[in-house]
């Protein structure tokens, strides 16, 4: 008898409640830098949002799934948000903690405050009501709710970077060491005098080998493919920079000429040490694949000296051992998989004429702007310059028509078959 009340108590405390909220402007999806900026220029255009985030905090890619060491890899002036620049104490390359520091005084100031622990399930265009319809469902201590959210405009501020790659790799999963993704790792202090294998060798793949090379661990870093590795600063101003004032007044083709003459000038010949280029220049690399070039902050003089060890590609494990495509073994302790990340956008959102089955606008120089409301912020490929310039663009498009319709009087629509509740925010 007892144990049946128990079981019939807990049926109670697990109870599944459905709400359907009509949001008076866009839902936006996504609590990072993308969907901050969006909401901040929308506060400015004095136009009601809803962000919904389905972690716990704002920016949890940077909060919980980047190393200690990380610095911004380009100057402050081109990493800042809409209407408020970085403090002026902040260094040229803000640390991990700064950039969210900043963040959260973003959010502050504009008074952003996400819906967090809403994780979208789906997302779909009502051709019918002409609205979108967005599902989410959060889970606390005894209670699962799931939400329609009923909106004109949606959002997609989830980013390049949502879910992170993980490579089938032959037998990696018989291991018989420590396997984690570069999202998992923190610092090298605990791999300090121990073999490990780095897979992937862009920003992330570098950089974590550096930081384990100055742990005293011994870092191998495969190198699969070619890659373009830049100096971070020539001459103590930056690479980045250099290259968007020279694309000001030079085609691209002249402008990555010079990027590689000067990165031979300041790097010299890193073919030699297992470093191949690509065909196509860094800046064309960029614009056409989207591949961002590797910014130089050390893990070079690492590698010429020996301490990073660069490897060809991975055929298989076997163990504690790996078998390279040269027919090399080494022996190792650990992997850390610094193979990137990719969106999430085709799980959840059920559209096919703007977002292409990668989770990308199918247009990627207009790719801010689809049809039915719907917009992206983030997926231009540009960093966070490009995040600021598509929520300016999204927030003054949605503003521009809030702003004419609310002088006209407000024409009551039909009830929807479930109960709404109205939210301004």
């Amino acid at each position: 008898m007892e144990s049946m009340l128990r079981l019939m108590d807990q049926e109670d405390q697990e109870v599944t409640t459905n709400r359907c909220i009509w949001v008076n402007g866009p839902v936006i999806v996504g609590a990072g830098p993308s969907g901050l900026a969006t909401a901040a220029c929308l506060r400015e255009q004095n136009v009601p949002f809803v962000v919904l985030e389905r972690a716990d905090c704002i920016a949890s890619l940077w909060q919980n799934r980047t190393y200690d060491r990380l610095k911004l890899h380009l100057p402050k002036k081109f990493c800042q948000l809409p209407k408020m620049p970085f403090p002026d104490s902040f260094p040229e390359y803000p640390t991990k903690r700064q950039f969210i520091d900043y963040l959260e005084s973003y959010a502050s100031r504009f008074e952003v405050n996400p819906k967090f622990n809403e994780c979208v399930q789906t997302a779909r265009f009502d051709e019918t009501s002409g609205l979108w319809r967005v599902k989410t469902a959060s889970s606390a201590e005894s209670t699962r709710t799931e939400v329609e959210y009923i909106c004109r405009w949606l959002v997609v501020a989830t980013g390049e970077n949502a879910e992170r790659v993980v490579p089938e790799i032959d037998g990696l999963n018989e291991f018989t060491g420590e396997v984690i993704h570069a999202c998992d790792y923190k610092s090298g202090e605990k791999f300090a005098g121990k073999k490990v294998l780095v897979v992937g060798c862009g920003n992330s793949g570098m950089e974590v080998s550096l930081d384990l090379a100055n742990h005293f661990a011994k870092p191998s870093m495969v190198v699969r493919s070619s890659v373009h590795v830049m100096p971070r600063e020539v001459m103590g101003n930056s690479t980045f920079e250099i290259a968007m004032k020279m694309l000001a007044w030079l085609p691209l083709w002249l402008v990555d000429k010079i990027l590689l003459v000067l990165c031979w000038f300041v790097l010299g010949n890193i073919e030699k040490y297992g470093l191949k280029r690509p065909e196509m220049g860094p800046m064309e690399l960029k614009s056409v694949k989207g591949k961002t070039p590797v910014l130089d902050i050390g893990a070079l003089e690492k590698i010429r000296s020996g301490k990073i060890d660069v490897v060809p590609g991975v055929k298989r494990f076997d163990g504690n051992r790996v078998e390279l495509v040269n027919g090399e073994q080494l022996e190792v302790d650990s992997v850390v998989l610094a193979t990137g990340y990719r969106s999430n956008v085709p799980y959840w959102l059920q559209e096919s004429e703007f977002f292409a089955k990668n989770g990308f606008p199918k247009a990627a120089n207009s790719g801010w702007k689809g049809r039915t409301g719907l917009y992206a912020v983030g997926f231009t490929r540009r960093g966070l310059s490009g995040v600021s310039m598509d929520a300016v663009k999204i927030a003054q498009d949605i503003g521009s028509v809030w702003k004419l319709e609310t002088k006209q009087p407000t024409i009551r629509s039909r009830a929807c078959h479930r109960r709404c509740i109205s939210q301004q925010f």
